[in-house]
């Protein structure tokens, strides 16, 4: 993935109107908790072999063993085919900081760098925002 010539505000601008609005919560609801990132959208082939389109808040270099280094974003929110989903690449001493948020985020399925939900509705916001807020804390340190 590459960072992309179009605007985050541009690309929400053309969501379906169905999701528009949560994406715009979620979006002034990292920018709030992440004072100071960078917000630009990555666009292209995914890990995983398709192609996505992903708001990247923050800045972070990933170093792979034996592999080259991967410019990256700290958090990232996606609109998927059915389901939003919001990438946190924060770890410190302990492990990887989203897998201590799991089971209080509301009513999501969490991998170990991603949480997927349908709407904002299912989320427990107050523990997004902190989860949030401890990532900025963790990566904005380094």
């Amino acid at each position: 993935m590459e960072r992309s010539p179009t605007t985050p505000d541009e690309h929400v601008a053309r969501l379906p109107p169905e999701v528009r609005g949560d994406v715009v919560t979620l979006d002034l609801l990292i920018t709030k908790a992440m004072p100071g990132a960078s917000r630009t959208l990555w666009e292209g082939r995914f890990w995983g072999g398709t192609h996505q389109k992903i708001i990247g808040y923050g800045d972070f270099v990933y170093k792979r063993p034996n592999k080259p280094t991967v410019e990256w974003f700290v958090v990232g929110l996606a609109f998927q085919k059915n389901h939003l989903s919001l990438y946190v690449n924060a770890s410190d001493e302990e492990g990887h900081l989203l897998g201590r948020y799991a089971d209080r985020l509301g009513k999501v399925k969490v991998g170990s760098a991603v949480v997927n939900f349908k709407t904002v509705a299912d989320l427990d916001v107050g523990m997004l925002r902190e989860l949030l807020r401890e990532t900025h804390r963790i990566t904005s340190s380094d």
